[in-house]
């Protein structure tokens, strides 16, 4: 049963809040209220003696909790960021080597080499917008067009340190111009740029979505895969466009926290994450993409099929990015953020 946000509010131990007699399994991810309630209900069907409660926030901060609970783990899995996140954790030893049965499926880039995360989903990063306000043939279609002077004062961004969806798109833009430059500071002079046609970094996507929907902002970057399930499940005229010189693609993973306090619970419910059954439940009912390549193409939802010849990822070093990411951040929260102002006058 969802109580979660009520049991594990603020740093609380979360123990107690199980229903009598039931096993409590403890999810730490950024995948959103909807998605994480659907998985809740399937997993407890299938073993009534379980009561799993989540705990939904962004992927900067679950890595950033579950590294401050090291010496006394509250989480059994987390699911949901980039997999270069999840590879920092593993090299900090916050994550416990599992390979589910069906890792054997993915690609050799979709899952670490010693089991510590796999993959469950695919993210492609777009281009947002209120399509109210914006009229179609206007949409910037790709990043350096979201730069364009009409755009100033009309952009919002999730915060980016805590955000994976944002630091998958600046490492991806800082990579782009270390590749064309052999240095960072055309990245920086982008993501300046940015900042100088940003109005607001806003706390958390709820906001994000409702900031853009009132025209507070009419302009965003976030994933397809939210923005999908937005328009599906609301009225908010929010639509998107996938850029046109490519996109990055997040690896979103799982895996079973080092140390829980319930680590065969954990490792069912990382088999059953990536089981056929749930992908595919998940590509239907959340638009989420499959990082599995074995599902059969007639098994996928038509929105699937449709987007796919569409997607264009970006060429991206992975190892590269990883290694390199926390100082561009670092740099940006620094020296960028809020800065960009300057460069209107």
């Amino acid at each position: 049963m969802t109580r979660t946000l009520a049991c594990l509010a603020g740093w609380l131990l979360v123990t107690g809040c199980g229903d009598a007699g039931r096993r409590v399994l403890i999810l730490y991810s950024p995948h959103g209220r909807d998605l994480l309630a659907a998985f809740e209900q399937r997993f407890e069907t299938g073993h009534p003696g379980v009561d799993v409660q989540y705990v939904d926030m962004g992927s900067q901060e679950v890595l950033d909790r579950v590294r401050s609970e090291r010496a006394n783990p509250q989480a059994d899995v987390w699911w949901g960021a980039p997999s270069d996140m999840f590879a920092q954790a593993a090299d900090l030893a916050l994550l416990e080597a599992f390979r589910p049965s069906w890792a054997d499926a993915l690609a050799e880039d979709a899952r670490d080499p010693q089991d510590r995360w796999t993959a469950t989903f695919l993210t492609p990063e777009v281009i947002a917008y209120n399509e109210d306000a914006v009229p179609a043939d206007q949409v910037p279609r790709d990043w350096d067009a979201v730069l364009e002077p009409r755009w100033r004062g009309h952009i919002l961004i999730r915060d980016p340190l805590a955000s994976g969806t944002m630091r998958t798109i600046f490492g991806a833009i800082m990579y782009r111009e270390y590749r064309r430059t052999g240095n960072p500071e055309a990245g920086y002079e982008w993501l300046l740029r940015l900042d100088a046609q940003t109005k607001e970094y806003v706390l958390n996507p709820t906001l994000l979505y409702q900031k853009l929907a009132r025209r507070e902002g009419l302009i965003t970057l976030w994933d397809m895969p939210d923005i999908e399930t937005l328009r599906s499940a609301t009225e908010l005229p929010i639509n998107y466009v996938l850029p046109e010189s490519g996109t990055p693609m997040v690896v979103d993973a799982i895996a079973v926290v080092r140390g829980t306090p319930n680590p065969e619970l954990a490792r069912e419910f990382v088999e059953f994450a990536g089981s056929p059954e749930s992908v595919l439940f998940a590509a239907r009912a959340f638009f989420r993409i499959p990082a599995r390549p074995d599902m059969a193409l007639d098994s996928l939802p038509d929105w699937l099929r449709e987007a796919t010849p569409k997607i264009k990822p970006m060429e991206l070093d992975q190892g590269f990015i990883r290694q390199r990411i926390g100082d561009w951040l670092r740099y940006w929260d620094q020296n960028i953020r809020g800065r960009g102002a300057a460069l209107a006058h």
